[in-house]
C-alpha cells in the first residue's frame, strides 16, 4: 500500500493557546514485478500561538518577534503599534468593471457609511511581499482589528513555510492602552470604530447620561420635579 497520511494534534508550545497542524505520511511499499520502492516517512509541523496582548508585549520584547500589522491602509493610519510592519492581507478594490461598481456602491452606502470600512480585496502580493522582508524563519507577530485576518493571515504563512507565527487572539481592540508604543490619533482598541456608529454611540452615551440624571433627580427631589413639570402646557 502506498503512502498513508493523517492529521494529529500535537502540542509544540509551552504557552496555553496553540493551534498546531501536524500532517505525517506513514512509510509504505508498492509493488512493481519483483521490486519494492519504499517511501519514506515525511512529517511537516507548523504551529501558530494565539496570545493575548501581554503574553505579545513579551514575544516583542524578550523573544524577539518582529510586527507585522496585516489591516487594511485606514484602520492602521488610525493608529498602529509603533515601528511594526505594515502588509495588508486586504487592500482597496478600485477596479471599475460594471459588478465591482455595483458592489462598491452598496458597500459604500451601507457598511462604508455606517462602519467607515474601505472596499476592498484580497491583496495578491501579500504573501510575497512577506517574503520580501522576513525569512521562514523570522519570528513573526500577526495583528488586526478583531483577530479574524491575522489568523487568516497566518495560515497562508504557514503555506509558504514560515514556521515561528504568533497572533493577539481577539486583535487590537483587546488591547489596553499603554500595553505597546502606538502611533496615530486614537488608541489601538478604537482604530476599528468609524462611520455613523461612532457618531451614534457618542449620542447614546449623552442620552443616556441625561435621561440617568433625571432619574435621579425625580427620585432624590421628587417636589422640585413635580413643580418643574407643572411649568410645561399639558395637552
Amino acid at each position: 500500500m502506498a503512502g498513508i497520511a493523517c492529521c494529529c494534534p500535537s502540542t509544540l508550545s509551552s504557552r496555553r493557546n496553540v493551534a498546531t497542524t501536524c500532517w505525517l505520511v506513514s512509510q509504505g511499499r508498492k509493488l512493481t514485478g519483483k521490486q519494492f520502492i519504499k517511501t519514506r516517512s515525511l512529517a511537516i509541523k507548523a504551529e501558530v500561538d494565539f496570545v493575548d496582548s501581554e503574553e505579545a508585549k513579551k514575544l516583542i520584547a524578550v523573544e524577539g518577534y518582529a510586527v507585522v500589522d496585516v489591516r487594511d491602509r485606514i484602520q492602521f493610519e488610525r493608529s498602529h503599534i509603533k515601528d511594526c510592519y505594515h502588509v495588508p492581507l486586504f487592500i482597496e478594490n478600485k477596479d471599475n468593471d460594471f459588478g465591482t461598481i455595483i458592489y462598491r456602491t452598496l458597500h459604500n452606502n451601507f457598511s462604508g457609511l455606517f462602519y467607515g470600512l474601505p472596499f476592498t480585496k484580497p491583496n495578491p502580493e501579500f504573501v510575497e511581499s512577506l517574503k520580501g522582508k522576513f525569512s521562514p524563519e523570522t519570528k513573526l507577530l500577526l495583528v488586526c482589528q478583531e483577530g479574524l485576518r491575522s489568523a487568516a493571515a497566518a495560515n497562508k504563512l504557514e503555506q509558504a513555510g514560515y514556521e515561528n507565527i504568533a497572533c493577539i487572539a481577539s486583535g487590537l481592540q483587546s488591547v489596553q492602552p499603554g500595553t505597546f508604543d502606538c502611533v496615530g490619533s486614537t488608541e489601538l482598541q478604537n482604530a476599528g470604530k468609524a462611520g455613523l456608529v461612532q457618531i451614534q454611540g457618542k449620542i447614546s452615551v449623552v442620552l443616556g447620561t441625561v435621561l440617568i440624571s433625571a432619574f435621579l433627580f425625580i427620585t432624590f427631589f421628587p417636589d422640585q420635579a413635580e413643580k418643574i413639570i407643572q411649568l410645561f402646557p399639558s395637552t
